[in-house]
């Protein structure tokens, strides 16, 4: 069998044909930025009137949809042609309509059952209806005649086909049965499968039917070859709970629509107690909407991937995927001069071309639920939709104008908008204009500015007011092929913003987490308390983003800050300083630097109190004269060079109370070493180490050393003194 192939939604990587010209301005590489759309997946955003997305991801013309009339019913199920017009099989009252081709509606039937899910129409104009739940086969004449023809004793009927034999098949749940009807109540069952539904049909020209069913909660949906004389053939097991539809090609193929969604007409049936049941034990299938728009009914579908997917089969169980969609449902296929899909939840109408399916017809909001074959030579299809129902006939030729409408584009703030360019074809006698329109809702309403008069070119001026969002409309005259298009737009600067600024801990540096320190002297932690001499210690703290580590160096203070651009600028930052006590100028310390942080020699500065100031500058990302800046001011940063100093020292019997202060910086370590023994700290008088001034006390009673008494005090800029009590103990 030939490869079928999956449609993908590619990107476009070539786009030699464009430049920015030199209509523009030299420009930044942050400044101007470009919307481009050039996939399918791009085009198909936005809304299609008389175009067509192909196989490759190109806007083309498409065939033109018209309607032929408008049905009160809430719902159409099944369509199927007969003479110039159609018949339609309708919900929620079970009516059999009539539609001719000038779009005059009668009534056939009602029922007393409320769903027709199927019509069959023989060549003489006699139409076989099945009506669920309930389900009942009704036959109504040429002459508007009607009788129940046949009753399978089934609560729906699925599809009804005639067969090449001239027997009359009858598809039908919650028993999962196949009926063969040769006569009035002359039915007999060919099949009866383990699972719940047989959902859809096809005829072959044999006189075999091929069907596909609908599992249960534990089963999968099968398509089986049926012969009239009951012998059946599994050719493909579905991972898929449910083969929606089927339709067959010239050649023998046979495509199935594969369905996984909650917008199937079937619920998914779980087996209760050896009965092939529906959940709910009540042997109802449950047919709901979901509001405007919404789904017909509700299938709880096992399979977790796509909702649909196409397939291609031989009757000896090859088979290509041709198709996936996880949005999409397939509700209907039929084979006319090639492969049409109908789907929802969006009402897309697609077309198979070079093995790849082409989107001919979009319905928005539309469920397409049924398709059939022209009524009239020469045109293409006729479909049946839902939620807003109307039968529509697809016509040869495209429309003399269509119209294509972008999605809005998003510019991620207020935004001027430039130039618009487009490549394609456009043979003579054909031609495209465009037309512009901006607004801050992401939504359009009165509040966006008015379209822009249309124009024609490759490069078009976008004359639209500044704003966040800009749209496109493409009016296509002939046979225009729009391969891709560039819109550019260049954001209003926006000020840069520092979300956090201030200095890190005395003598604390950050450097990059692999950076070796090699003969300079930098300590991986303050020092510590293991001995009476300071020792290095791997420390493993990092910054947030891992890629920095902390270090230690005598004499060194850092500043860091957190800053950002709302435009994706690149910044710069500016650091000055002054003392705490002045308001005048700002001195310079620093100035262009990329990084987040910077560490200096702070033994430039006296002993004293100063404030630094951080400015994030974008100056660089924006025309001259448009940069702004934003700018921080650190809280009171103490510089303190100067170490504690030792008070008073007095002995009162065993205990010797010492007093040490500081002249800038709180006290953050007073300890004492014992003839050379580790230091042990001292514990203050107020039980609180936080003042710049503290008292203690040592106990020096009979059997302390006193070869060497050490007192240690630091404070927290680290300066650290050791002073010998040694005589004062003796």
């Amino acid at each position: 069998m030939k490869q079928i192939g999956r449609v993908a939604l590619s990107v476009w990587a070539t786009w030699a044909s464009l430049s920015i010209s030199g209509s523009l301005p030299p420009l930044l590489a942050t400044e101007t930025k470009i919307f481009e759309t050039q996939t399918a997946a791009g085009f198909l955003a936005g809304t299609l009137d008389g175009v067509a997305v192909d196989p490759i991801g190109r806007l083309v013309p498409a065939p033109r949809v018209d309607r032929v009339a408008s049905l009160a019913e809430p719902f159409v199920f099944s369509l199927a042609a007969r003479g110039d017009g159609w018949v339609v099989g309708t919900g929620n009252s079970g009516k059999v309509l009539a539609v001719d081709s000038q779009g005059k509606v009668s009534v056939l039937l009602t029922t007393t059952e409320p769903t027709i899910f199927t019509v069959c129409v023989d060549p003489d104009g006699t139409v076989f209806a099945g009506s669920s739940p309930n389900g009942k086969v009704y036959r109504i004449a040429k002459d508007g005649a009607s009788e129940v023809w046949f009753d399978p004793q089934e609560a729906y009927i699925w599809r009804i086909v005639r067969g090449a034999d001239g027997a009359l098949w009858v598809a039908t749940g919650t028993q999962g049965k196949l009926f063969r009807v040769t006569g009035k109540g002359q039915g007999a069952v060919a099949l009866d499968t383990e699972d719940a539904h047989i959902r859809s049909m096809v005829a072959l020209p044999s006189g075999e039917v091929v069907v596909g069913t609908a599992g249960g909660s534990t089963a999968s949906g099968l398509v089986l070859r049926v012969s009239p004389s009951g012998s059946v053939r599994a050719i493909y097991d579905a991972t898929q709970p449910e083969v929606a539809a089927l339709t067959t090609a010239p050649d023998g193929t046979i495509y199935a629509a594969l369905v996984a969604s909650e917008a199937s007409f079937v619920e998914e049936a779980k087996p209760a107690g050896g009965a092939k049941a529906p959940q709910g034990g009540d042997g109802a299938v449950v047919v709901t909407v979901e509001g405007e728009g919404g789904a017909v009914g509700a299938m709880l579908g096992k399979d977790r991937g796509p909702r649909s997917e196409l397939i291609a089969l031989t009757l000896d169980g090859q088979f290509e995927s041709v198709w996936t969609s996880s949005d999409e449902t397939i509700y209907d296929l039929l084979w006319s001069d090639g492969l049409w899909v109908a789907t929802g939840q969006e009402g897309k109408l697609y077309r198979l071309r070079s093995g790849r399916l082409q989107l001919e017809h979009d319905a928005n909001d539309r469920q397409l639920a049924a398709l059939a074959t022209p009524s009239v030579r020469g045109r293409g299809p006729a479909v049946a939709s839902s939620n807003g129902s109307a039968i529509s006939t697809v016509l040869g030729v495209p429309r003399s104008l269509a119209t294509y409408t972008s999605a809005p584009q998003d510019a991620g703030g207020i935004a001027r908008f430039g130039v618009f360019r487009w490549v394609g074809q456009a043979p003579l006698g054909s031609s495209a204009a465009f037309s512009f329109r901006s607004g801050v809702s992401g939504t359009p309403d009165r509040t966006w500015s008015e379209w822009t008069t249309p124009k024609s070119g490759r490069e078009i001026a976008v004359d639209v007011p500044s704003a966040r969002f800009v749209q496109w409309r493409a009016e296509i005259r002939g046979d225009v092929q729009l391969d891709g298009i560039q819109l550019t737009y260049r954001q209003a600067n926006l000020k840069p913003k520092i979300e956090a600024f201030g200095a890190l801990a005395p003598g604390q540096i950050l450097v990059p987490a692999n950076f070796n320190p090699g003969n300079q002297v930098y300590e991986p932690t303050h020092p510590n308390r293991d001995g009476i001499f300071t020792t290095l210690s791997p420390s493993g703290d990092r910054d947030d983003s891992g890629r920095l580590k902390p270090l230690w160096k005598i004499g060194t203070r850092t500043l860091r800050w957190k800053a950002s651009d709302p435009n994706g600028d690149a910044l710069r930052y500016r650091l000055t300083f002054r003392p705490a006590a002045r308001d005048g100028a700002w001195l310079p310390l620093a100035q262009d630097l990329e990084d987040d942080h910077y560490s200096f020699d702070i033994g430039a500065l006296p002993d004293g109190e100063f404030r630094f100031r951080v400015e994030a500058l974008d100056e660089k990302a924006n025309a001259p004269g448009e940069g702004l800046v934003a700018e921080e001011v650190s809280e009171v940063v103490v510089v303190d060079h100067s170490a504690p100093r030792l008070g008073r020292v007095e002995r009162h019997g065993d205990q010797l109370e010492v007093e040490i202060s500081d002249a800038w910086s709180p006290l953050r370590e007073i300890s004492v070493s014992l003839d050379a023994a580790a230091w042990q700290t001292l514990t203050v008088s107020d039980g609180l180490l936080d003042g710049k001034s503290e008292k203690a006390s040592l106990a020096v009673g009979k059997g302390v050393p006193g070869k060497l008494v050490l007192l240690r005090a630091v404070d927290a800029a680290y300066n650290a003194v050791t002073f010998d009590l040694s005589a004062e103990i003796r």
